[in-house]
């Protein structure tokens, strides 16, 4: 397999996380979200706090759900590749109550094919 074969699998893999991720968070599935993460993640969403491990995330996730946060879309998506086996999203994003920019995702691709979220990084700048 060449590096650009392998680098194309990798992305692939990653875009189809955060399309898993969207998907969750915007049917509200909170647990469909944290399951997009790996398993020790560090989240910091900026101006809640910082949470690590899928529980927290996950619990993070269904606060803001429960909140009325839905319809998550991602706007001016950029890739860099990080290493051999993952990417760093950076994006602005919208909801329905909130916009932002996502700082920095690293996606890693995992043993089954699958991309997780290894860290993740993003802000909320203002009210819609």
């Amino acid at each position: 397999m060449t590096m650009n074969t392998q680098k194309t699998l990798v992305l692939d893999a990653c875009k189809q996380g955060i399309e898993r991720w969207k998907i969750a968070f915007n049917t509200q599935n909170a647990a469909g979200c944290a399951a997009e993460y790996e398993a020790d993640c560090v989240m910091h969403a900026r101006p809640f706090g910082v949470f690590t491990g899928r529980e927290e995330i996950q619990a993070f996730w269904q606060k803001i759900m429960s909140d009325g946060f839905c319809d998550v879309d991602y706007q001016d998506t950029k890739w860099e590749a990080k290493g051999d086996n993952g990417f760093i999203l950076t994006s602005s994003w919208t909801m329905n109550k909130v916009f932002g920019v996502v700082h920095r995702e690293h996606w890693l691709l995992q043993a089954d094919g699958t991309a997780k979220l290894h860290s993740d990084d993003f802000e909320v700048q203002g009210e819609r």
